[in-house]
């Protein structure tokens, strides 16, 4: 049997298996994203896997470059793909991309059991109604903060320590303005 055919036949298992599942979505006929986790549950995540033409035989190609995980550190992407990574080494030569959805579902937990919202709008405006005694400049920092551009996002990102943990006083000077 040719890859092309065990790609044809695991198309069709995968849109006969998620039918009607919303997590689901088929980009191209070799290229899937699963939403791993409910909609609006902050630990959820994308994951894509694309097929190569050699695929099954040789190992997809699976990213979680989806805007959906702009708030996943770096940190917790990489050990969530490293983890399907040797999932993949398991599989290879088989239908697998049924096994890594459903693999990275059984270990969602665990796979983000590190994940800290990087830029999420409740962690920064907690952490300046705690610092700040007056609450009126809080609600002032959070309009700002929904307009911030990617550069501005990456620096906030890079001001803490990619756990989403803000050094202590990184807001005091805003306060004095």
């Amino acid at each position: 049997m040719s890859a092309n055919e065990d790609q044809e036949m695991e198309l069709e298992a995968l849109r006969s298996i998620y039918e009607g599942d919303e997590s689901f979505r088929e980009l191209s006929p070799v290229s899937f994203q699963y939403r791993i986790g409910e909609n609006g549950d902050p630990k959820a995540f994308l994951i894509e896997v694309s097929w190569t033409e050699t695929y099954p035989q040789t190992a997809p190609i699976i990213s979680m470059n989806a805007f959906f995980n702009n708030t996943i550190s770096s940190a917790v992407k990489q050990s969530i793909l490293a983890k399907l990574q040797e999932e993949v080494e398991v599989n290879l030569g088989t239908a697998m991309t049924y096994t890594l959805f459903e693999y990275a579902k059984d270990n969602k937990e665990q796979f983000m059991e590190n994940h800290h919202p990087v830029n999420s709008m409740t962690s920064i405006s907690n952490i300046t109604s705690v610092e700040t005694p007056n609450p009126a400049p809080s609600s002032k920092k959070k309009d700002k903060k929904e307009q911030l551009s990617k550069t501005q996002k990456r620096k906030l990102a890079d001001k803490t320590d990619h756990k989403g943990e803000l050094p202590r006083g990184w807001n005091w000077v805003d306060v004095v303005k």
